[in-house]
């Protein structure tokens, strides 16, 4: 068996033409649109494991680009192309209300947390209904580590990735980034805002300075993620777990990494040298990590193509 995983990994490095489609998902709330990559393996009807991407907060597509940002990385691109040439399916999907999903976006004062892993786990259950993969994996990245991890639970998947995941709640990490941008008293008051939501309280009126984080109809959404804890909910799940945190990443520390890993000590922890926020090798200097943001020259680090596929491929061949 370990031949014929060895075989499958080789035609993909010496055959790297890759294929990608677009895939058109019909939900009860709208449709949803993804981009499926298959290696050569996949298309000649070996069957090959696939990973589903879940991408981060905001409007963040599938190729990990936001509308906020003047350039695009594709971070999330590449890094499906990229494990398409190791052998190993991938899907990317744009998450409801973003992209080609954005008219699938339900009012913001009925969306939760829940709704984006009731999507992910849509995903799954598509990619299942495909019967062409030897493996469905899940890999979240930042935001979408906690949205994957659940989903991963409910959707009983072989193996889930954590990419620059928070280890800590949300609440924590938006108190800890308010601490550098707003005066002490406005911190205060987040911190009073956050404790009433968390108690299942909604806030009229907050202060301007803080209305748009706390405006009144995302408050719901707020309540349903500071329901969950990253470190407790990677503690769930009984398939293999692979943490992923670069060294140089501005947005989520090492620290988040090993919360993680404190939670659930079965996982296998990575710590990849000099990769940024986007997957990139960039230095810590604020102007690089600020270029690589918008910069499609970059490409993804080649050490988290390794480890990600190796990770793979290990659990594959346990399984068989």
């Amino acid at each position: 068996m370990k031949k014929l995983l060895l075989t499958l990994f080789l035609l993909a490095v010496l055959l790297p033409q890759l294929h990608a489609g677009e895939v058109v998902l019909k939900t009860a709330r709208g449709v949803l649109y993804g981009t499926q990559e298959v290696p050569p393996a996949g298309r000649d009807g070996d069957s090959v494991p696939v990973v589903l991407i879940i991408s981060g907060s905001g409007p963040t597509d599938r190729d990990g680009n936001s509308s906020l940002l003047s350039g695009k990385n594709n971070s999330l691109k590449y890094f499906g192309e990229e494990l398409a040439r190791n052998g190993i399916a991938s899907f990317r999907y744009d998450k409801r209300g973003i992209g080609k999903s954005a008219a699938s976006m339900i009012q913001e004062k009925d969306l939760r947390l829940e709704t984006y892993i009731e999507d992910a786990e849509a995903w799954v259950d598509f990619l299942r209904s495909e019967k062409k993969y030897s493996g469905i994996f899940i890999a979240g990245h930042s935001e979408g580590s906690l949205i994957g991890m659940i989903a991963a639970r409910h959707a009983d998947v072989d193996g889930f990735i954590s990419l620059a995941g928070a280890g800590r709640p949300a609440q924590d990490l938006i108190i800890h980034q308010l601490k550098h941008k707003l005066s002490p008293d406005l911190v205060t008051e987040a911190g009073r805002i956050i404790d009433a939501l968390k108690s299942g309280k909604t806030v009229k009126s907050p202060p301007p300075a803080l209305k748009a984080l706390f405006r009144e109809s995302v408050q719901p959404y707020l309540m349903s993620w500071f329901r969950y804890d990253p470190a407790k909910e990677i503690n769930t799940l009984q398939c293999p777990v692979l943490i992923v945190q670069g060294t140089t990443d501005l947005q989520v520390s090492v620290d988040d990494a090993e919360m993680l890993q404190e939670g659930n000590r079965k996982a296998r922890l990575c710590i990849i040298e000099g990769m940024n926020h986007v997957l990139k090798e960039v230095s810590g200097d604020l102007q690089q990590q600020l270029v690589s943001y918008g910069d499609p020259s970059l490409p993804v680090s080649g050490e988290l193509i390794r480890e990600i596929s190796g990770f793979v491929w290990s659990v594959q061949e346990d399984r068989l």
